[in-house]
């Protein structure tokens, strides 16, 4: 019986003491340093927490989805056929996701998010997943990406948003 109750207290302490380094060990998205985030709440990760959308007019011969808009269709009839679009701006409880998308011969080449929840807590979020969406996305070649653990509602968004420009530049 003695043994019992020394083996239970053992593991009960052993326990604790796991759970406790656990604790102390965490670190919350905010807390993580990110490759191409700023400190001070900006991104060197291709985002801007600016309204504005760059171009605001459709490519000659394209039609844009609800809410996007095209800028610079097919480069002056060069062979590499790229072509930038913005995707539908999504509004989420924690602020406005909008991606820009830029393809060329068919592939993604850059995934940008001209709208993304800013300021505060949502801010250091969006500074945060960013990157890694992006990133997702280049990856992927498509929207089939993963969210972003603490970023849900801006991952959500984010996939809708780029499946708009992609489903525009017809891929």
């Amino acid at each position: 019986m003695k043994q019992s109750v020394t083996t239970r207290l053992g593991l009960g302490v052993a326990s604790v003491a796991l759970g406790a380094l656990l604790i102390v060990n965490f670190k919350a998205p905010e807390d993580i340093a990110v490759s191409g985030a700023s400190p001070n709440g900006g991104s060197n990760g291709g985002t801007t927490g600016a309204g504005s959308t760059p171009g605001g007019t459709a490519a000659p011969g394209s039609t844009p989805a609800p809410n996007a808009t095209s800028s610079g269709g097919s480069s002056g009839g060069t062979t590499t056929g790229t072509k930038t679009v913005t995707g539908t701006l999504i509004e989420t409880r924690y602020g406005p996701v909008q991606v820009q998308v830029t393809v060329t011969s068919g592939k993604i080449a850059t995934v940008t998010a001209t709208q993304l929840p800013s300021g505060g807590r949502s801010g250091r979020i969006s500074d945060y997943a960013a990157p890694i969406l992006s990133g997702e996305a280049m990856t992927a070649q498509s929207a089939q990406i993963d969210l972003v653990s603490g970023a849900t509602y801006t991952s959500g968004a984010y996939e809708q948003s780029l499946q708009a420009a992609l489903d525009q530049a017809g891929l």
